[in-house]
């Protein structure tokens, strides 16, 4: 049988394992930080020679979404394929897909993004 000492000090085992869990903490408020991609027109990659020419897939449309068209990436030794891939749909807005132009010091990218209008 158990003495009265140790129902006690099981009891007050007992009592601390349970009031540790119940530790209230008020609530603070907590800043709200939003982030928004950032769009640029150039990316600041310049390549030596012109991209290889890309075909243009024919994809089925898709209600709500646009197809932004593929396009060949500069790795800094070669060109490199990036797929083309579904855009959903922005009301108020049109997609201008990625193209490289030609400047002064070699080959610019352009990166495929949405314009107003």
């Amino acid at each position: 049988m158990m003495s009265l000492r140790s129902i006690a000090l099981v009891s007050l085992v007992g009592v601390t394992a349970l009031a540790s869990g119940c530790v209230v903490e008020p609530a603070r408020p907590r800043p709200v930080v939003v982030e928004r991609p950032v769009y640029r027109d150039t990316v600041e990659v310049v390549a030596p020679q012109p991209p290889p020419e890309w075909v243009v897939a024919r994809v089925q449309p898709r209600p709500g979404y646009l197809w932004a068209h593929g396009y060949w990436r500069w790795d800094g030794r070669r060109y490199a394929a990036v797929q083309g891939h579904w855009e959903r749909a922005r009301p108020g807005y049109r997609y201008v897909h990625p193209h490289w132009e030609r400047r002064g010091d070699g080959w610019h990218l352009h990166a495929g993004v949405w314009v107003s209008g």
